[in-house]
């Protein structure tokens, strides 16, 4: 049996009354129930995006959301990265549903319970779809993947640079500021 973005909207309305609180995503007709990830990973995301907001918000570039904002995808898909943007010029206006457009950049951050491959395909997919550019996190080995519709994949690490120049001319920000600070 396929499934539809109603049926994974009636799910959603039912776990909330529940008051159970996972994500869905809609994917080739099936839905797949994740849970909430490992702070580690929450934290840099959150990161992630206050880097970012930094940056796009005065400059009034578009939009970033977070691990619960979901798009449909032109495949019918329903998918939500961990971070993702859309420039200002494809999403003038927010709406009080699932957008209907594939983000400009999406971030999946690898979760400890996350298989790699999985993340890969789920990058290389949005890409495919429309993405201008795919981010990879691997807290596990501190490195940072970023995926080019061209195929082109640069790993980052250290003290590297990760730079978005086709979305956010001059930002960057070293690999390492992303990893949680140890508190001593």
């Amino acid at each position: 049996m396929t499934l539809t973005i109603k049926d994974v909207e009636r799910l959603q309305q039912n776990l909330q009354e529940e008051q159970h609180d996972y994500q869905i995503e809609l994917q080739e007709g099936n839905i797949l129930v994740m849970g909430p990830s490992d702070i580690e990973s929450s934290e840099i995301g959150a990161e992630l995006i206050r880097l970012l907001g930094n940056w796009i918000k005065p400059r009034q570039l578009g939009r970033i959301f977070d691990s619960s904002g979901g798009f449909i995808m032109p495949n019918t898909d329903l998918r939500a990265p961990d971070v993702s943007f859309v420039a200002a010029a494809r999403l003038k206006r927010t709406v009080r549903d699932f957008a209907e457009l594939v983000p400009d950049l999406v971030v999946e951050i690898k979760s400890k319970t996350d298989r790699i491959s999985k993340l890969e395909e789920k990058v290389k997919l949005f890409l495919e779809l429309g993405a201008r550019i795919g981010i990879l996190i691997n807290p596990d080995e501190l490195t940072v993947s970023v995926y080019r519709p061209s195929g082109d994949i640069e790993v980052l690490s250290g003290e590297d640079k990760l730079t978005i120049v086709e979305l956010f001319p001059g930002w960057e920000v070293a690999i390492y500021e992303l990893w949680p600070p140890v508190f001593e």
